[in-house]
């Protein structure tokens, strides 16, 4: 707009800066009443996003509650099937100083007696004495020529190792030792491994330390290093005392041996052994680790002996962990109710920025309480989901439990002004009995996967539901700032989004209408406010017209009298 042709009055004595703006509010007006309906769409769209995100939270988050996912070191989720579900059974050990113990859910109940006879063990090296002089002349000769050299044999390959003093850095132990950990090899595919050994140097009492990462009979180290070279001065100056379960004699063969704290002989392959142990009459069961399942009893092996483990059903532990899904299930249930039956204020619609300029926060605040209320009353999308998962709570399972009314819950009572749907156990001793007499039908009933053949359990339906509902919520409004999180609900969460929609969902497409309708109309106000301003300004110029011939008329009748 060129203000500079704007001719404000002058002549006319009119305030047309006041009439143009008079003239212009009501044009304004409809600008105003597009942002409106366009802030209830973005509204609308950010209710749909935060019920999404609170959809996910409860899946996640009771997933990982009942172990059915397990987050790994990379933060990625995983699935556990519910067949492996830790707190179904409780499990004690007679002796915790030989064995701590564990179950998943599919382990009979029972006592189990358990001779352990050999744990597994490694090979591992330590220092006899205090080495730090001694290595103090082997580390100063490590130079050029003259460097440190030793070959390290495991069961994952060979390496050799080379070490010396460089012009502007004297060689440490500790640069050895760092070495040794970082050492990897090439495994029979041409994949790069470790070599499997630990090292440590303790300087607070001169002692160097090395052992194998893993145990068992196949594990082993040989340490060897050519004669009258400064790589075998280094091996001995360690002073190396070996404990270990086995070592291969002149012939190749494995000799098993109880070395413990002897001397390490150079060159010499030193093994570990399996652990054996005597399980409810079955005998001789061996392990390269210490940590053994057998029937679904977790053993962590600690040391030798007998002792028993005791396994029944946790009985209050299931108990908790369902009345603890019910109360999440509910707060969700209530949350959603609350959006379907929110009150609608018509009469409260977004503020204009004229109107937030006459308003303190506070105001504002509660104003737009009012706005946003009912934007999500009976909506279709959220009645359909919450109705599907209620009515497949109360599906058919082929199982040992039909129906979840067999083991004591069901919904709450429909009440006027709610949408329902709530669940409760209405008989706590049935839903114990069941757990007590049949822990297995129970954990079937609730978790079971689903499948092509038939639905899975009626958590896995709920949970399937509440999924189906994220998905068309998720085409309706968008990710927000959520992609991740639901992903960690269902990787493939948003394949259907992304190929159909591109990313686009219906109200993101609505919003930018409401954009292009504003520009259009902010457009047009600015052509009619410069039309009003050419039409006052061609009004003064007629004035000034008439006014310069009122006064030559004028000069004409003086000049004649």
């Amino acid at each position: 707009m060129n203000t500079d042709l704007r001719i404000t009055g002058l002549m006319s004595g009119i305030d047309t800066e006041s009439m143009i703006e008079s003239l212009m509010k009501a044009e304004r007006t409809k600008v105003d009443t597009v942002k409106q309906d366009r802030q209830l769409v973005v509204w609308r769209k950010e209710m749909y996003n935060n019920l999404n995100k609170e959809f996910a939270n409860f899946i996640i988050n009771t997933r990982k509650s009942f172990g059915l996912t397990y987050t790994t070191s990379t933060g990625y989720l995983l699935s556990n099937s519910y067949k492996n579900l830790s707190w179904v059974k409780k499990v004690t050990s007679s002796n915790t100083s030989i064995a701590n113990v564990s179950s998943n859910g599919n382990t009979f109940d029972g006592i189990y007696r358990v001779n352990v006879e050999k744990i597994a063990q490694g090979v591992s090296m330590v220092s006899g004495s205090n080495i730090g002089d001694n290595l103090k002349d082997v580390l100063e000769a490590a130079g050029e020529g003259n460097e440190i050299r030793f070959t390290i044999t495991t069961n994952k390959g060979e390496k050799e190792f080379v070490f010396s003093n460089k012009p502007d850095k004297q060689l440490t132990i500790n640069d050895i030792v760092k070495e040794l950990n970082s050492a990897t090899v090439l495994d029979e595919n041409n994949k790069e491994i470790s070599l499997g050994i630990r090292a440590s140097y303790d300087s607070k009492i001169g002692r160097f330390f090395i052992q194998s990462r893993e145990t068992g009979k196949d594990v082993y180290i040989k340490v060897n290093a050519e004669e009258n070279t400064n790589g075998k001065a280094f091996i001995e100056a360690l002073d190396l005392k070996v404990s270990y379960n086995g070592y291969e004699d002149s012939n190749g063969n494995i000799v098993e041996a109880d070395g413990t704290g002897e001397e390490l002989i150079i060159g010499t392959k030193y093994t570990g052994q399996d652990a054996v142990i005597h399980f409810n009459g079955a005998e001789n069961i061996t392990s390269s680790s210490n940590n053994i399942t057998i029937n679904g009893i977790s053993m962590n092996l600690m040391g030798t002996g007998e002792f028993t483990v005791t396994v029944n059903t946790d009985v209050d532990g299931v108990y908790e962990k369902i009345s603890n899904f019910i109360e999440e299930y509910n707060k969700l249930v209530d949350k959603v109710n609350e959006l379907l039956t929110q009150k609608r204020y018509y009469n409260y619609k977004p503020l204009t920025d004229a109107q937030k300029e006459e308003m303190d926060d506070k105001e504002i605040e509660l104003w737009e309480e009012k706005a946003k209320s009912g934007l999500l009353r009976n909506d279709d999308i959220i009645s359909r989901t919450m109705q599907n998962v209620r009515s497949s709570i109360y599906d058919k399972f082929e199982g040992a439990f039909k129906l979840i009314t067999e083991i004591g819950i069901t919904t709450e009572k429909y009440s006027s002004g709610t949408a329902g749907g709530r669940l409760v156990i209405n008989d706590e001793q049935k839903l114990r009995q069941a757990i007590s007499e049949n822990a297995e039908g129970v954990m079937e009933l609730l978790f079971k996967e689903s499948s092509e053949e038939s639905t899975g359990g009626i958590v896995t339906r709920i949970y399937d539901n509440l999924i189906s509902g994220m998905e068309e919520i998720i085409k309706k409004s968008g990710t927000g700032d959520n992609a991740n999180l639901y992903r960690n609900v269902k990787s493939t969460i948003l394949l259907d989004f992304v190929t159909e929609y591109g990313s686009i969902s219906l109200l993101d497409k609505s919003i930018s209408d409401y954009d292009k309708r504003i520009d259009d109309l902010n457009n047009a106000l600015t052509d009619k406010e410069n039309y009003y301003y050419q039409k006052f300004s061609a009004l003064e110029t007629a004035i000034s017209r008439m006014n310069s011939q009122s006064m030559w008329l004028s000069q004409q009748f003086n000049n004649n009298y």
